[in-house]
């Protein structure tokens, strides 16, 4: 496994739509481990998106409270209810903001091994799904921002 440059601020990959992953294949086994490498030496993140380390493809790892996720080709099929939400994101540090976000979220995805997944969740880990996904769309949790809440 690798180690892999996150992008920050205003870099334009962060603004562009990734790509649908046609075949999961080692490649993106590789990029994937490489992801979860990155988040796991990285101060407090939950998740990652591929274009925050430089790749448009449609990726995400997740390692949050104890749920450790390799979704590839996420999409949300249903949500419900609503939650205030506390949000950072490892491509803004030291930039935290109020969202509203909903409360329980179904995504649909494939994992590490091209296989069809269907996850629903919760609360922090919906709110995780949410802001992943839409960096996949080139979407940033500023977008969402409600107020700034100082760090």
């Amino acid at each position: 496994m690798a180690l892999r440059n996150i992008r920050y601020y205003d870099d334009p990959i962060l603004r562009k739509r990734c790509k649908e992953v046609k075949v999961v294949n080692d490649k993106i086994r590789q990029i994937l481990n490489d992801m979860l490498d990155t988040l796991q030496h990285t101060e407090n993140g939950a998740a990652i998106a591929a274009n925050q380390v430089g790749i448009l493809k449609r990726l995400v790892v997740i390692d949050y409270d104890g749920c450790c996720l390799k979704l590839v080709n996420p999409s949300t099929v249903g949500y419900s209810g609503v939650q205030e939400c506390r949000e950072a994101c490892l491509s803004f540090p030291n930039r935290c903001v109020k969202t509203i976000r909903p409360q329980k979220v179904t995504i649909q995805a494939q994992n590490e091994y091209g296989e069809e997944i269907m996850i629903t969740a919760e609360d922090g880990l919906a709110q995780c799904f949410c802001h992943e996904l839409e960096h996949l769309d080139g979407e940033i949790f500023l977008d969402k921002a409600i107020e700034e809440i100082d760090v």
